[in-house]
């Protein structure tokens, strides 16, 4: 069953109606019911259209965070083939918050990492919600090591509120994990891409995501914190998250301007829950063209291109 968000309430209206009438057809209860609903369903479509061509960045943030929106799994069994999986840090734990490890994309090996939120209560609670705990950033460590020693390129997908604030997380150095993690990717002397698929939040998304090339879906948010983690902060009041969201520009079309990303991928009408297929598809295409980018580049030239797109954020606003 689709979900709707709050704004997208005259679609689902309109699409309600239309499935009203389809099941009279279906019982034969109705007469010459197509017309009517062939018209029912392009008015949807063209308020659907028209709702996100103008989304603000409060209503990006609830389409990033959509339950059926496609997540790290879903790319990773479409994308790439004989996939294997890779488990523990080597110093404390797992940590299923982010999964990782080798397969093929378009025939070439990668290594390739992303944090999964789940899709069911049951998934969600293993994978903690995608919040990963220090272990699962020094298990993405382990892997960009491999990945360098043996000359791969790394693929990453972001996709978490945040990195897990619990005690037990700050305990085993949650801080010096994420500050690890996010030296390993600048050093790393293969060529490197970050597709932010849903929430890119904080330190947490910044640690899988400082690659040579950085880039959001559609509808995708990144930024330093939560819209209502500053809405907590600067107001004292959460029910102002979209003041903050609108004043932080965290959408994917800020971020392109002011030189944080380098590229967006669109999303079909509706957003990437709405196409699937196509949304991972379009996904796998701008992945593979920037790894063409880079091809024939030195281990050099590839770390020294990375610097130079991280020092250069903020200096031409």
């Amino acid at each position: 069953m689709r979900s709707y968000l709050d704004f997208e309430k005259p679609v689902a209206e309109l699409e309600a109606k239309a499935d009203e009438l389809r099941a009279l057809e279906s019982k034969g209860e109705g007469y010459a019911l197509a017309e009517e609903i062939g018209r029912l369903e392009a008015k949807a479509g063209q308020a659907l259209k028209d709702l996100y061509a103008a989304l603000t960045p409060w209503q990006k943030t609830l389409v990033a965070r959509h339950p059926q929106r496609p997540h790290f799994k879903d790319y990773c069994a479409a994308l790439i083939d004989e996939f294997t999986p890779l488990a523990g840090d080597r110093t404390f734990g797992e940590d299923e918050a982010v999964v990782g490890g080798f397969g093929r994309f378009r025939g070439e090996p990668v290594c390739i990492i992303g944090q999964e939120k789940g899709d069911s209560t049951e998934t969600r609670i293993r994978h903690n919600f995608g919040m990963a705990k220090p272990e699962g950033y020094r298990k993405a460590v382990r892997l960009v090591e491999l990945a360098d020693r043996f000359g791969l390129p790394v693929l990453s997908f972001v996709d978490t509120a945040g990195a897990y604030p619990g005690i037990e997380a700050e305990e085993r150095g949650q801080a010096e994990a994420i500050a690890r993690s996010t030296e390993a990717w600048l050093g790393l002397g293969t060529p490197s891409v970050a597709l932010v698929i849903g929430e890119g939040g904080s330190g947490g998304a910044i640690a899988i995501a400082a690659a040579s090339r950085v880039m959001m879906l559609e509808h995708a948010i990144y930024s330093v914190i939560s819209p209502e983690g500053a809405a907590s902060i600067l107001w004292r009041d959460t029910g102002r998250a979209q003041d903050a969201a609108t004043g932080m520009k965290i959408t994917a079309q800020d971020l392109l301007k002011f030189g944080v990303i380098d590229r967006i991928v669109s999303e079909p009408t509706g957003g990437a829950h709405r196409g699937r297929e196509a949304t991972i598809g379009r996904a796998g295409d701008a992945l593979a063209a920037a790894l063409a980018e880079m091809a024939g580049l030195s281990r050099d030239q590839i770390v020294e291109q990375r610097a130079e797109k991280f020092l250069a954020i903020g200096r031409n606003l």
